[in-house]
């Protein structure tokens, strides 16, 4: 049976071609249909559009086709093409191409032709990595142990496939419901599109998991930013700090276009991609030909970064033109990035994540990230524009410089907010300091003080953590699992009786909470009250939350803190903020509580939720902000964290993190701890601070 059609065309070789140009090619072809179990012939040029085709040889399974592969004459297996057989294993589509009729159209628009070519040797690349590493395998394996099938388990279950079999073969298409956005084998990241050439245990993720979240966000990073090439090359978009439910576009050079014009055209470039369904694509290059493509896209930070790589050849990943450092795995194709928004907000061009929110989000405050990008700029005036100019200057020799500065910067602002404190009109009583795990809040507290003793204050703390109900009394989750994280795991009632009697100048013996026990001492903490110039310090996760038991009057400074800024690694991406939190909380806890990095990093997904759900959607209604970010901690924190990371089991669950987090510090320079002063907030995660904790 035979039957043109033009909608066919849309995949391998003939991706991203313009309507016009399928048109062209549709009619230089016939599309034959081959039922399952039929041998297909090789003559002339031709391209798989639908189904499951197997190569192969002497009955033995040596591969399989990709839709879009070309084959015969001129594609894949083509040196062979005397020696394998083509079969359909299911009801198959091929394209097969009339010499004449490809000649003339050629003739006619050759531009058309050599489109398909690019795409064609891309593919031709790839091919050649996946048969290059299986030729290693094979070359490297006993030969007894050598097989043209894998067992890979999925789900419990065991599933034998040919050797090539890409990923997206083996995992289910949803979740729970959730499209599965990428996979993991032998617990490390895998692309759908990859092919498989080792046994081992597969597993999908989707977009609710955390590192498919991260995921799902690179891809739609890079896909904005081919769109915003595709309208105009000459338009200089970098990936800025994120907002939680947006990235903020650091815009280089619109070249005259407005922001709100921009965010129109965007969307409409990026649907077009959605909707052409184009692949993601990975390819392997050297280092000195990742540098050539990165100057002509004028991405200067990606090639500072591989000027110091100790590798010879780096990964890059594509949905177009622009090449990008694979950082993660990201998605297969386009197709699944359909939930995105661009729009300006404030004067801001925001990558949203969820087109569902943007009502919602427009109604927040983007201060702290404001604050962030003031933050870049002070980076950007000292040369600071990303990891790999960060690298050039500490081995250029000006760690310490870096430091000062960093640390410089910290107390200023730290500072700053004692006199806002100590200027405000109505007299603060109450200093509420909230923030997410591991963003420094003790060692900010002690710093506050300081500066708030400066000013003629006498700051006296209570951790709510204190005010905590018996442990049997706790809210659980929908696991079934105690709740530390939420609001009612807090004695309310107890908590707004001995406010209200320290505010109005009693004595109170506060509450002191028994974690090894579970058991709440109502009156069990230190005796005290509030003078005319004491200030009381509350701190914990909910201390923005606005139903914490405070009366109008009894004059409330909220604070959040959180390391808002992170160093890009280059235009598409960018260090992540979370990321470098978990970093500190895993030396931090291997130092002094003896916590393994697996157990913390198993441990992370839940302390995420408690954050999204009860700290970050109330960091607008703080009063102030400070970000904790301090350029140069990753490099201190590689000296430490290279060999916890490294403590973690190959099959130990964990190690998806421990790996791409090795992955990560693998990019910086190492700075040793001597440097790093004792009064740093650092020194509360590495040791040796000049407070007690």
């Amino acid at each position: 049976m035979q039957s043109n059609e033009l909608s066919s065309l849309s995949v391998g070789i003939f991706s991203s071609l313009s309507p016009e140009e399928l048109k062209a090619l549709d009619g230089c072809m016939t599309v034959i249909k081959y039922a399952q179990g039929d041998h297909i012939p090789q003559e002339g040029f031709n391209v798989l559009l639908s189904g499951v085709v197997s190569v192969l040889r002497e009955n033995a399974e040596i591969g399989e086709l990709q839709l879009g592969d070309g084959f015969g004459d001129w594609g894949v297996w083509g040196w062979m093409k005397a020696r394998v057989v083509m079969r359909a294993d299911s009801e198959v589509q091929i394209a097969h191409f009339k010499e004449d009729l490809l000649m003339a159209a050629v003739s006619k628009d050759p531009a058309i032709i050599l489109h398909v070519i690019k795409n064609f040797s891309r593919r031709m690349d790839s091919h050649l990595e996946n048969l290059s590493r299986t030729l290693l395998d094979t070359y490297s394996a006993p030969s007894q142990t050598v097989r043209s099938t894998l067992n890979i388990l999925v789900d419990g279950e065991e599933k034998r496939v040919r050797i090539g079999t890409p990923l997206a073969n083996i995992l289910p298409k949803e979740i729970d419901g959730k499209p599965v956005v990428s996979g993991l084998f032998n617990h490390k990241h895998m692309s759908l599109n990859r092919p498989l050439y080792l046994s081992g245990t597969a597993e999908g993720l989707t977009g609710d998991n955390l590192e498919g979240r991260m995921i799902y966000r690179a891809s739609i990073s890079l896909m904005a930013l081919e769109a915003a090439h595709r309208i105009d090359p000459k338009i200089r978009l970098r990936i800025g700090p994120s907002i939680g439910f947006a990235y903020i576009f650091e815009v280089d050079d619109a070249n005259g276009h407005s922001l709100k014009g921009l965010a129109e055209k965007l969307n409409a470039e990026m649907r077009a991609l959605v909707e052409a369904d184009v692949p993601f694509r990975r390819d392997y290059c050297s280092i000195d030909e990742a540098k050539s493509r990165f100057a002509a896209q004028g991405w200067e930070d990606a090639i500072k970064l591989l000027r110091k790589s100790r590798n010879s050849s780096v990964a890059l990943v594509s949905c177009g033109e622009l090449y990008a450092i694979e950082i993660v795995p990201l998605v297969a194709s386009t197709k699944i990035l359909d939930r995105f928004c661009i729009a300006e907000n404030s004067g801001e061009l925001l990558l949203y994540f969820d087109n569902t929110v943007v009502k919602e989000a427009e109604q927040r405050s983007i201060y702290p990230s404001s604050l962030a990008k003031q933050h870049d700029i002070w980076l950007n005036g000292i040369g600071l524009t990303s990891v790999g100019a960060f690298n050039d200057i500490c081995i250029r020799g000006d760690v310490g410089k870096i430091i000062q500065v960093s640390e410089g910067f910290h107390e200023k602002r730290i500072s700053q907010l004692a006199e806002m404190i100590v200027q405000r009109d109505k007299r603060v009583k109450v200093i509420c300091i909230a923030g997410p795990s591991s963003s420094g809040k003790t060692t900010f507290l002690k710093r506050l003080s300081i500066q708030l003793q400066v000013n003629g204050l006498n700051p006296k703390c209570i951790s709510l953590d204190d005010y905590y109900v018996n442990r049997e009394e706790t809210v659980r989750d929908e696991n079934g699992e105690f709740d530390f994280e939420a609001f009612e795991a807090l004695n309310i009632d107890l908590l707004r009786e001995q406010l209200h009697d320290l505010i109005t100048g009693k004595t109170v013996k506060i509450a002191r909470y028994d974690f090894q026990t579970g058991i709440s001492h109502h009156h069990g903490g230190p005796e005290m009250n509030l003078g005319e110039s004491d200030i009381l310090l509350l701190e914990g996760i909910h201390g923005l939350n606005p139903r914490m038991p405070f009366d109008q009057d009894d004059g409330v400074f909220r604070i959040f803190i959180n390391p808002l800024t992170s160093l890009q690694l280059d235009n598409a991406s960018r260090v992540s903020a979370s990321d470098i939190r978990l970093l500190r909380r895993i030396v931090r806890d291997r130092h002094t509580r003896a916590i393994t990095a697996a157990s913390n990093i198993m441990r992370w997904p839940s302390v995420r939720r408690g954050e999204i759900k009860h700290i970050f959607p109330y960091q607008s209604l703080a009063d102030a902000v400070f970000n904790t970010s301090l350029v140069y901690e990753v490099s201190v924190l590689k000296v430490y964290a290279e060999r916890y990371l490294l403590e973690v089991d190959e099959d130990d669950p964990a190690q998806t993190v421990a790996f791409r987090l090795r992955r990560l510090i693998d990019k910086f320079v190492s700075i040793y701890p001597e440097n790093v002063p004792q009064t740093s907030l650092l020194r509360e995660f590495i040791g040796g601070s000049a407070f007690k904790y």
